[in-house]
C-alpha cells in the first residue's frame, strides 16, 4: 500500500495530516492537559515543531514505520443547543500506528483535544484504524501503554477489546518523573469480536 487512505466513521473523518492543519495542532497539542497524558507530545508545543511532524508522515508511511491519522470531526448541521464547534469540520486529534513489519505488530497511539474530552471519539478513532491494521496491513498485533495515573486511557483501550497484559513499574520517564504503564493488546485473531465485547 503505497498511499495512505483515508477512513471514515459515522462522526469521524481519518486522514493524512497536512500542512494546512500544522496551527490547529499546535494548538490542542500544545495545552498542557494533552501533553500530560502522551509519552511524545512536548510542552511547551514550539513553532515548527506540528510542521516538522507532519513533514515526515508520508516517508513513514511508505516505509511502512508508521500510519498516522488526523482525526477530523466531521461537519454536521447545526442544531440551536449544539456547541458551535459541532457544525463545522476540524481537527480534534490524531491517531496513529508504529509499526514493527518484521513481527507484524504495532503500537496503538492516540489523543484527542481537551474541548472534545468524554465524547466518545478516541474509542470511535481507534477503533476504526484498529481495523485498518488488521484488514489493510496484516498486522497480527495491536497494543497499546497508558500512564496508570491516567484511567480514562484504560477505559479507552478496555472498550476496544483489549486485554489487560499487565504493568511496567517507572518503565518511562515523563517531565523528570518514573512513570508506570499498563499495558493491553488485541490479537487479529480476536478482532472484531474484541470491538463488539464478545471476548
Amino acid at each position: 500500500m503505497r498511499r495512505q487512505p483515508t477512513l471514515e466513521t459515522p462522526r469521524l473523518r481519518l486522514r493524512p495530516f497536512r500542512m494546512a492543519d500544522a496551527d490547529d495542532l499546535q494548538q490542542l497539542a500544545g495545552d498542557r492537559a494533552v501533553a500530560d497524558t502522551t509519552l511524545n507530545i512536548p510542552h511547551p508545543y514550539e513553532d515548527g515543531f506540528a510542521e516538522r511532524w507532519i513533514g515526515n508522515h508520508r516517508d513513514w508511511f511508505e516505509r511502512g514505520q508508521q500510519a498516522v491519522f488526523a482525526v477530523i470531526l466531521k461537519a454536521l448541521p447545526a442544531q440551536a443547543n449544539e456547541p458551535r464547534h459541532l457544525s463545522a469540520a476540524r481537527l480534534i486529534g490524531a491517531v496513529a500506528l508504529l509499526i514493527q513489519p518484521e513481527d507484524q505488530r504495532a503500537e496503538l497511539g492516540y489523543w484527542i483535544g481537551k474541548p472534545y474530552w468524554n465524547q466518545g471519539y478516541c474509542t470511535e478513532a481507534a477503533r476504526a484504524v484498529i481495523d485498518f491494521g488488521f484488514q489493510q496491513l496484516d498486522l497480527n498485533r495491536i497494543y497499546a501503554h497508558h500512564f496508570v495515573r491516567n484511567p480514562a486511557s484504560g477505559r479507552v483501550l478496555r472498550k476496544l477489546g483489549m486485554r489487560h497484559e499487565g504493568r511496567l513499574l517507572q518503565h518511562v520517564r515523563k517531565w523528570d518523573a518514573f512513570e508506570d504503564l499498563d499495558l493491553y493488546a488485541v490479537l487479529k485473531e480476536q478482532w472484531p469480536s474484541a470491538a463488539k465485547g464478545t471476548i
